[in-house]
């Protein structure tokens, strides 16, 4: 669902550039609550994480794909504050070195694909786990129907942000229906995807997924016909592997670099969503060329390697690099900082 240059006027595109600006800002404010020195990494991470999977298009209907958009997926990985900063680290590094989105349209993008899939997923997410029991089967399945509305909710917006700002005479109403038609369908795609990895990491560390935090309810005991909170235990202390999370860190960032730079060759060659309803309604009759164009690394391949296999395996092992670089350096300085300990006088006797 990159927006490319061209969709939206200048008028509104600057607007939605103040508006992801002022998003983005709040979340540097907000992330310093979410992340410490050993989560800082870890959303790293998952922007590259999302970068790689990103590459995946998978087909959704007859000449249609779609991608993770993973709006959902960092929310309830790292924080709806983190998350949102993942997003717009992963649509930076799309736009500058890959030419995916337009330059002038960021500011659009990471406001339908970073604000508006991370509030709507996390908020339903939340409520769900509200209701529901807090168990690791039920706390997956929030984050599959999360991720699976947060989709056409996204598709909602740039349907409005069209409608207001589009460059061309279309009837909306049949912009609306085909953009929610076919991201429903991708939805279910973004949800299972959520839900897999999600399950997963909670599966091995639930410690580390910020949605999964308090999984655990307390036990109860029946005394007299009613049901009392137990005693709680006396924490045992972990381990420092247990502590450690080097292991997820390596296993994770492997992950990236196999989907990057190998299971992307196999990915659907169909344009995702948003192309196929541009080009069946006319919306990219004004569309530009992207200002990046000319990147080495444009459209996802390595200029001057003519075997397409190696090209993007290539692109993308790069991409994942360079966004768990840039997305790990904005998380450790905005990261809270340990309260330094407070060391007791040395005081001396007399003789």
């Amino acid at each position: 669902m990159h927006v490319p240059d061209g969709f939206i006027n200048a008028p509104v595109s600057a607007v939605a550039g103040v508006v992801a600006a002022g998003a983005v800002a709040v979340g540097l404010r907000g992330a310093r609550r979410e992340l410490d020195e050993r989560t800082a990494p870890l959303a790293g991470l998952v922007a590259a994480f999302i970068f790689a999977v990103q590459m995946l298009n998978f087909p959704v209907a007859a000449g249609t794909s779609g991608h993770l958009l993973g709006g959902a997926l960092a929310a309830i990985l790292v924080g709806p504050y983190t998350g949102l900063l993942c997003i717009a680290v992963v649509l930076l590094m799309q736009g500058i070195l890959f030419a995916d989105g337009g330059l002038t349209a960021l500011g659009v993008n990471i406001t339908v694909m970073g604000v508006v899939t991370t509030v709507v997923a996390y908020a339903l997410f939340r409520g769900l786990t509200r209701v529901l029991p807090r168990t690791r089967r039920s706390t997956t399945a929030a984050a599959f129907v999360a991720a699976l509305v947060s989709v056409p909710a996204a598709a909602v917006a740039f349907t409005l942000i069209y409608a207001i700002g589009g460059t061309t005479d279309v009837p909306i109403g049949k912009v609306l229906t085909a953009m929610v038609g076919v991201h429903v369908l991708i939805g279910i795609g973004e949800a299972a995807i959520t839900a897999l990895t999600v399950g997963a990491v909670i599966a091995v560390r639930p410690d580390l997924v910020h949605g999964a935090r308090g999984l655990s309810a307390p036990l109860k005991l029946r005394i007299g016909g009613e049901l009392v909170d137990a005693p709680a235990a006396a924490p045992s202390p972990a381990p420092v592997a247990a502590r450690s999370t080097r292991k997820v860190w390596a296993t994770g960032l492997a992950a990236a670099l196999v989907l990057a730079g190998f299971v992307s060759f196999y990915a659907s060659a169909n344009p995702d969503g948003l192309e196929k309803v541009a080009a069946d309604k006319g919306i990219d009759e004004k569309v530009r060329e992207h200002g990046a164009a000319d990147s080495p690394l444009a459209d996802y391949g390595v200029k001057d390697i003519t075997d397409a296999r190696l090209s993007g395996g290539l692109a993308g092992v790069i991409g994942v690099g360079a966004t768990v670089a840039v997305g790990s350096g904005v998380f450790w300085a905005v990261r809270r900082r340990r309260a330094p300990e407070a060391t007791e006088p040395r005081t001396t006797e007399s003789v």
